[in-house]
């Protein structure tokens, strides 16, 4: 039986130029700043506050075709949140 040889610790280094994730998208490390995470929260808190309250979808085919244009634009500030979240994540270092 062998003994395993210590290996140092060198986390957030990229080993033999492995590129390190996130670092090829603009704002990543290494190419501006990092995530920021109050930056994130006002950016993901303010697209959430768009979405207000969700309409009744009981009611008339004038008030359906009203709730459906509501939940595509709801569906977009959703998706514009994901998008922040995903970029944020792309530029903070994998361990």
């Amino acid at each position: 039986m062998t003994t395993p040889t210590p290996r140092p610790n060198n986390l957030g280094t990229a080993r033999s130029g492995a590129p390190l994730p996130g670092r090829h998208l603009p704002g990543a490390a290494g190419h501006g700043e990092p995530a920021d995470p109050d930056r994130i929260r006002a950016e993901v808190g303010d697209l959430l506050a768009e979405l207000g309250t969700p309409p009744d979808v009981g009611g008339t085919s004038a008030e359906a075709s009203s709730v459906g244009a509501d939940l595509a634009r709801r569906a977009h500030i959703l998706d514009q949140a994901h998008e922040v979240l995903v970029q944020a994540l792309a530029t903070v270092d994998k361990i």
